[in-house]
């Protein structure tokens, strides 16, 4: 039996991060992760694969569609699948063994197996090995992530009937495939296998793409995606399917309760992800997820059970790593005696598409439910020097400021590589800065961040390129 400060269950993005930031407040902490290799879900089968795949797939398709704009010829460009895979995994097992160097560098020890609960106080350990070790630690922290959700009437098998993970590993092309769900996942694959040459379709229950979205923006990346070759079924439910040896007839109904029939080779559920708590043996400490399979904490992470804290897809938020990693961080502080917050006012999301989306902070809808007056001020990159000298004017910049007070109460875009752009956003909001702190903020010009300066301009009116 074994003592230490803290013990971590899950090593994703929020329980490695939690891990270090502990081990660096001198706290004696142990890491416990039933796969072998660390980093969780999105270090592993989520967000760097799926980076990595939408880089060289993006690489792929401008080869045969953008660069004769730019005066270079380019002939018998072929897909060498099985290398574009070998580069993704070769990518994933190099993060994963830093992620194992971190570890030791911070003298973190690292558990193989299967954690769970037992009783107050108590976390027994499966071993990947063999046997079982039991730990008492002063305060465990659960960070085990989340996983697929399930249609009930088409059960994942694998082949056929896919989640995001099989996804991103096609030994080969599909002549066509159905994504069901235009959130980030569904709308990331969607691209990947279309610039790869699948005919893809996306079937989405909500009236516009990335439900989670501003209007505009959806509606400006919809757009893009269709002229990308991507087609849309917006509003349309998913009824039934059909399997056999060719693929997959799905029942589908559309927004004005049509049916229809969607026949492709696979299918792609990514209609969202569910907290992961199965065998945490939370019935030992007397907790219960909530309807949602959430797990409810306070301000510190504590969930009801005394020393037991949750983090990540486990609680209540948007299901990021970032967002997992910043109260891995904050938990850990707190443990240590430090103070430690996240402020979920102001956690950017993004989706990693062409032309890409960020936002972070209310949309203009959002802003009016809440009953404030807003100002807004729009820039699009067509008027962007350095977008257009890229080829990629697609989309536009969009501040959300409050009238009265000028504070910065969203910021929401849809370009090229917006997603390095938003963190100056949430610099400002995280600041408090107001439209007019953003323009008059001088950015290097040709820049696409002149872009967010103009936006910020035409809050009041004084946007000076359009």
């Amino acid at each position: 039996m074994a003592t230490s400060d803290l013990v971590v269950i899950g090593a994703g993005p929020g329980g490695y991060v939690a891990a270090i930031r502990a081990a660096q407040l001198g706290l004696d902490t142990v890491l416990v992760e039933k796969r072998e290799a660390l980093g969780g879900t999105c270090l592993n089968i989520g967000c760097i694969p799926s980076k990595a795949l939408l880089e060289s797939s993006s690489l792929f398709r401008r080869l045969h569609t953008d660069v004769d704009l730019h005066g270079i010829r380019v002939s018998g460009v072929t897909l060498d699948l099985a290398t574009m895979m070998a580069r993704k995994d070769g990518l994933v097992a190099e993060l994963t063994r830093g992620v194992a160097l971190l570890m030791k560098k911070n003298k973190v020890s690292v558990l193989h197996g299967t954690g769970r609960l037992d009783g107050p106080g108590r976390v027994v350990v499966a071993l990947a090995s063999r046997g079982e070790t039991v730990l008492e630690p002063r305060a465990v922290l659960l960070a085990t992530g989340s996983a697929p959700v399930e249609l009930p009437f088409m059960p994942f098998d694998g082949e056929r009937v896919v989640t995001s993970t099989e996804a991103l590993s096609f030994a080969e092309v599909p002549k066509s495939l159905a994504v069901i769900g235009a959130g980030a996942v569904g709308l990331e694959m969607a691209s990947v296998w279309s610039r790869l040459g699948a005919a893809v379709t996306v079937i989405e229950l909500l009236p516009q793409v990335a439900p989670f979205a501003d209007a505009d923006m959806a509606k400006e990346l919809g757009r893009a995606l269709k002229k990308q070759g991507i087609r849309f079924h917006l509003g349309a439910r998913v009824t039934g399917a059909t399997l056999d040896d060719a693929g997959v007839t799905l029942a589908v109904e559309d927004r004005r309760g049509r049916p229809l029939e969607v026949a492709v080779e696979k299918i792609l559920v990514a209609v969202g992800r569910r907290p992961f708590s199965d065998g945490l043996g939370l019935e030992t400490v007397d907790l219960a997820p909530d309807p949602q399979g959430r797990l409810l904490v306070d301000k510190e992470f504590r969930t009801a059970a005394a020393g037991v804290y949750a983090i990540g897809d486990l609680v209540e938020g948007p299901m990021l790593a970032h967002k997992a990693e910043e109260e891995g961080v904050a938990m850990a502080e707190i443990l240590a005696g430090r103070p430690g917050q996240v402020h979920s006012a102001v956690i950017p999301s993004v989706i990693y598409t062409s032309p890409e989306l960020a936002q972070v902070g209310l949309t203009e809808a959002e802003a009016a439910q809440e009953g404030r007056e807003v100002r807004v001020g729009r820039f699009p990159f067509r008027a962007n020097s350095r977008a257009r000298a890229m080829g990629e004017t697609a989309g536009l910049v969009k501040v959300v400021a409050d009238a009265e007070t000028d504070r910065i109460l969203g910021v929401h875009a849809v370009g090229p590589h917006v997603s390095e752009l938003i963190g100056e956003a949430v610099l400002g909001m995280e600041s408090g800065a107001t439209a007019e702190d953003i323009a008059r903020t001088i950015h290097a010009h040709p820049t696409l961040s002149e872009a967010l300066k103009e936006a910020a301009l035409d809050v009041a009116g004084r946007a000076i390129h359009s």
